[in-house]
């Protein structure tokens, strides 16, 4: 038996650092259809100071997504007045987000300059077949979606 099977666990959500707010919305929020719930900012006590390991000079804004079927899954937390340091290779996470209109995100990611890496064909462990594609904010955070068709 599983000790730790007694424990109750509820996601709450991912959060991401990036350099510019508005940039990153415009990849979560016009490019991928996330709704933006608030967006604050954050007290010089944040907890996210000393967990990010962010310099205390640095300034903080917060904004809080949902999805049309899930709220508040996703943060996105703005640093400014320091650099980000670029992320290192092989990256270390990545969100995954079904999305139907996989055509159309990606025609939006290459009208806004965001790294698009080549589609690759999904196999579902049950044998069903989709699409997937990465896709990679301006502050090298990595988005994978895809799309298995119901009927196969």
């Amino acid at each position: 038996m599983n000790e730790f099977a007694g424990r109750s666990v509820r996601f709450q959500r991912v959060n991401y650092l990036v350099s510019n707010l508005e940039r990153a919305l415009l990849m979560y929020r016009d490019v991928l259809g996330l709704q933006v719930e608030f967006v604050i900012d954050s007290e010089s006590d944040s907890y996210s100071y000393p967990v990010f390991e962010i310099d205390s000079a640095a300034a903080l804004r917060f904004a809080v997504l949902s999805s049309p079927t899930q709220a508040r899954v996703m943060a996105l937390t703005e640093v400014t007045g320091v650099v980000l340091a670029e992320q290192r290779l092989p990256r270390r996470s990545a969100i995954v987000l079904e999305i139907e209109d996989i055509d159309g995100v990606l025609a939006d990611c290459s009208r806004h300059g965001f790294k698009v890496y080549p589609e690759e064909r999904l196999e579902t462990h049950d044998g069903r077949i989709g699409r997937e594609v990465g896709l990679v904010d301006d502050d090298g955070n990595l988005i994978v979606i895809y799309f298995v068709p119901a009927a196969q």
